[in-house]
Formats: C-alpha cells, sequence, structure tokens
C-alpha cells in the first residue's frame, strides 16, 4: 500500500509541476531572467501554504512531530546548492521537473537526467576525498531547528522561540509575497 500512495503522490505532484509549466525550462529560465514570475509565486505560494498547514497542523496534534526529519547543516549544501543552482539556470531543470518532464516526451530532459546520474555516479567516486576537506562536517548545530519544537528531539538555534510559530510566520510570509509579487520585473 506505502508504493501505492507514493506512485499515487509522486503522479500527481508531476501533474501538478506539469499544469503550472514547471517541466517547460523556457519557463523556468524566464523566471529566473525575472521576465515571467508566475512559475516563483507558485513556488512561494506551495511553499507557504505547506509550511502553515504543517504548523499549524502539529499544533493542533493533526501532525505527530515524530515523523518529521531535520537535515544537517554542512558546507557541502551550500556548495551542492550553488551547484544545483547552476544547473537550474543553465538547463532550465531541476531533478525533480527532469523526470516530470521526460514522462511529458521531452527528449532533452532525458540529458539533463543521464547529467545528473553522471554526476551523482563521479561524487559517490570522490566521496572520501570531499568527506576529507570538512565540507561534510557539521555546522550550526548539524540537525537543528530555528525555534525549539516540543517533542521533536532536535536542538533549537533559538531556544526561547516557538518553531512551529516561525514556521506559521515563514508560510504567511510566503503566501504574501507570492501574493504581492509583480508577474515580472524586467
Amino acid at each position: 500500500m506505502t508504493i501505492i500512495l507514493a506512485i499515487l503522490i509522486g503522479g500527481l505532484f508531476g501533474f501538478a509541476l506539469d499544469r503550472v509549466g514547471a517541466t517547460n525550462p523556457g519557463y523556468i529560465i524566464r523566471m529566473l531572467n525575472l521576465t515571467n514570475l508566475h512559475l516563483l509565486k507558485t513556488i512561494m505560494l506551495a511553499i507557504g501554504a505547506a509550511s502553515l498547514l504543517m504548523f499549524l497542523g502539529i499544533l493542533t496534534g493533526l501532525v505527530d512531530v515524530g515523523h518529521l526529519s531535520v537535515k544537517a547543516a554542512y558546507g557541502g549544501v551550500f556548495v551542492g546548492g550553488l551547484l544545483l543552482g547552476t544547473g537550474f539556470a543553465l538547463a532550465g531543470y531541476c531533478p525533480g521537473t527532469s523526470l516530470t518532464a521526460a514522462a511529458t516526451g521531452r527528449k532533452d530532459a532525458l540529458f539533463f537526467i543521464l547529467g545528473g546520474l553522471i554526476g551523482a555516479a563521479a561524487y559517490m567516486v570522490t566521496y572520501s576525498g570531499v568527506k576529507a576537506t570538512g565540507l561534510l562536517n557539521d555546522i550550526a548545530g548539524g540537525k537543528s531547528t530555528l525555534g525549539s519544537i516540543e517533542g521533536s528531539g532536535y536542538p533549537a538555534l533559538f531556544d526561547d522561540l516557538s518553531g512551529e510559530m516561525i514556521g506559521i510566520v515563514i508560510g504567511i510570509l510566503f503566501i504574501a509575497i507570492a501574493a504581492v509579487a509583480p508577474s515580472k520585473l524586467r
């Protein structure tokens, strides 16, 4: 049943990505060069709504905080983010949008996916060397949250602030930005 649910959710997510234009590299590139912010506004709205609903769910007891996972912060995350962002800007795809675009029949997405697999293989081969540089050492507390979330077991960078309230405020800010952002800046 778990695999069926994963396929169903993945299919719905892919459908949504295609409907908002995220499978078209032209849309992504126009978003990045600030000539069409429709996709940016959609992404901001989705992140904001998810954050708002998740943290409200935690506060009301509908979401079990024990199922949440916090990823560790380390220098390699920032280096990887720069590499991903560069590839995103050059190709007009990220890993999720490339798979969805390939499913819609875009052949250029297959080359992006192949490049991603080659990059992952190169990382695996060079992992011990990357680890030796210290890029994989935890920073800012490693697995920590901005504010404390009761029952999570994760340390907070700001113990005196509620992690749930921080998540709700960030969610509202993202939704507000999506609502007031112009359709283009250039």
